[in-house]
């Protein structure tokens, strides 16, 4: 592989070690992968929220690549934008950047409006139910145990690996009835589909090397979906669903690759970096760790304060449909908006002491870390679900999981994610 065929990162900003208050406001970039990297975000969001709630971004520098688009930053113009979706479009895309014309793939029904968008979501929501989620549960149980009882007291080890990748892949193989022994393929699809440009050439690879690696997971579930297609069976998977309905007739190859990182990046994210984020958030506010072992039925609440705190999918983006306005600004038809989750959960204006972590917080649903309205995430009960039980497992073995080093962060400002955090068990 030549140099020529990596992509070059793009060199810092300097946002990241800068005084948000120092940067002229029209330049402050707020999608900069570096402060999420850093944690160094939380500033610039809070200025945003407070002097340009609705702010441009021109974007125009030689390695800005997909060009202007508008942060949302506070929480009530989010659910305005959610609430219109005839206004503000969830296609082409939810990213930043625009399909890659060489190979436009599109984030499946999350990334289509009105009816079709219906229809494909409703083909697949039956796998996510409550009634299925009360079989999945006592599964989802079984394996935390099991994971949490082969952890190595005494030794300092990766809770990503080990935990968090582990228990949600896990998950994600029965959803789809993928085979056990070939699970890991499902994280390793959802982090190519997110990575960035700068994390490809960061991992040595290519756009080439991610479309390559996507089209094998296109190849290895069109396999299932014809092994299932036109079958009765009494197991409720995404593939089965998929093939045997008519919203999903006809699909083009790219559509159904695009509804399966869909539900595998879905399924991934939240939960994953969400049982990491949990298990730092704990460790940085002990009083909040020792308030959780006096009172064990805090958890579920705990569970909702955890995904807000962290809020896996830091945004997602729409398009104007036609001109409008937003918060005082004009808003031009064609115009990317940047609808920004990880900020909106913070804005102390909607949520009250908004930048404590507290795991008896009232309302503690009151987050956007699942969208707003019609596009609102499928599978957050199962995510509540999953970190429920995780935690019920954790707090009968483990006094404590001690964060014993720096967590090492995803750079990217899409997934609010983590790729190492070392810690060891401490049992009751």
């Amino acid at each position: 592989m030549t140099r020529s065929d990596v992509f070059t990162p793009a060199p810092s900003k300097g946002q990241a070690g800068a005084d948000p208050y120092s940067i002229p406001l029209d330049q402050i970039d707020p999608s900069d992968p570096e402060l999420f990297e850093t944690d160094t975000l939380w500033g610039y969001f809070e200025r945003l929220r407070k002097e340009a709630p609705v702010h441009y971004y021109a974007n125009e520098g030689e390695h800005d690549e997909f060009g202007p688009f508008w942060s949302v930053t506070k929480y009530d113009d989010i659910v305005y934008v959610e609430k219109h979706p005839e206004i503000f479009s969830s296609e082409p895309a939810i990213v930043i950047a625009d399909p890659d014309p060489d190979f436009p793939l599109k984030a499946g029904f999350i990334s289509m409006d009105g009816t079709r968008h219906d229809d494909h979501r409703k083909t697949v929501q039956p796998v996510s139910s409550p009634r299925n989620l009360k079989k999945l549960e006592p599964l989802s149980r079984e394996r935390a145990a099991e994971i949490l009882d082969g952890l190595p007291v005494g030794e300092t080890f990766d809770w990503v690996d080990r935990v968090s990748i582990e228990l949600t892949t896990g998950m994600l193989a029965t959803m789809f009835d993928f085979p056990w022994e070939h699970r890991r393929k499902l994280t390793f699809w959802s982090d190519m589909t997110t990575a960035s440009d700068e994390q490809l050439a960061d991992m040595g690879m290519t756009r080439a090397d991610r479309e390559t690696a996507l089209r094998e997971c296109l190849e290895v579930f069109t396999k299932l979906w014809k092994e299932r297609e036109g079958k009765q069976t009494d197991s409720l998977d995404f593939v089965t669903a998929m093939a045997n309905s008519a919203a999903f007739e006809g699909v083009s190859p790219l559509d159904y690759l695009g509804t399966l990182i869909l539900l595998i990046v879905g399924g991934n994210d939240t939960t994953r970096n969400s049982t990491t984020g949990g298990v730092l958030a704990l460790n940085e506010h002990p009083d909040q760790y020792e308030k959780l072992r006096n009172d064990l039925d805090l958890i579920p609440n705990m569970v909702n304060e955890i995904i807000r705190w962290q809020t896996p999918l830091a945004y997602m983006r729409r398009t104007a449909m036609q001109d409008t306005e937003l918060g005082g600004q004009r808003i031009e038809k064609g115009d990317r908006i940047v609808l920004w989750y990880v900020s909106a959960n913070r804005d102390d204006t909607v949520i009250e002491r908004a930048n404590e972590f507290l795991i008896d917080r009232e309302n503690s649903k009151q987050h956007l870390s699942f969208g707003w309205g019609v596009h609102f995430c499928m599978g957050s009960r199962l995510a509540e679900m999953q970190l429920r039980v995780l935690w019920e497992e954790i707090m009968k073995r483990y006094r404590l999981v001690e964060v014993v080093g720096k967590p090492v962060r995803v750079k990217s400002s899409f997934v609010r994610g983590f790729a190492e955090l070392p810690v060891r068990v401490h049992p009751w």
